[in-house]
């Protein structure tokens, strides 16, 4: 879609998981792995991972997983000061962005099992709504899209609440998507958690 792009927040330290958790083995790949696939799958120009803790390795990672899949719409972006939080992540990702980016789709790096289903409707909202959440069971989740006109509200953003304040201070202005599974949920914190989504593989 003309104008859209995709951030992967990718630059955690995954502290809670010990560490390395996007690196974390997952279907025979890594765990990152699965929220790249879901952002190539998005209608977008090109696909940002934003980077930072362990960013080389997280980097490699990334950039051997496009390969394989033969896709060159990838940019690698480092946020300096990540240790700060999701909103240093954030941040980053947009300042990285073109100057006629009309939007974002912001995926969460530890979340691997987002619904295609839901991407494209996402991406459409943007045409009638300053941004867009899909929704399970009553319940808001990931990727959310974010038009342009909300870009200066990003750049504002500090700590580690990610846009999730932004959202919650739209109320209804923000549409929200059905989707078809709980994987716009499913995020990674601990092991444990890995096992528990592997075991619903």
């Amino acid at each position: 879609m003309k104008g859209l792009h995709a951030l992967v927040l990718a630059a955690g330290a995954g502290s809670r998981f010990g560490g390395k958790k996007l690196l974390a083995p997952w279907r025979g790949g890594r765990l990152i792995d699965g929220a790249l696939a879901s952002a190539f799958a998005a209608p977008v120009e090109a696909v940002h991972v934003v980077t930072g803790y362990d960013a080389q390795a997280v980097s490699a990672a990334a950039i051997a997983f496009a390969a394989d899949q033969a896709e060159t719409r990838m940019r690698i972006v480092e946020a300096p000061d990540h240790a700060e939080g999701m909103g240093a992540s954030l941040r980053a990702g947009i300042a990285a962005l073109p100057g006629n980016a009309t939007g974002v789709l912001v995926f969460l790096g530890d979340m691997p099992m987002v619904p295609d289903h839901v991407l494209e409707p996402l991406a459409r909202a943007l045409a009638h709504a300053p941004a867009a959440a899909p929704v399970f069971e009553g319940q808001r989740g990931h990727p959310v899209a974010i038009s342009q006109s909300l870009f200066p509200q990003l750049m504002l953003i500090e700590g580690d609440h990610g846009a999730r304040v932004l959202l919650k201070s739209l109320e209804t202005r923000v549409a929200e998507i059905a989707s078809p599974t709980n994987g716009v949920l499913l995020d990674v914190d601990a092991p444990g958690d890995l096992d528990k989504l592997s075991a619903k593989d």
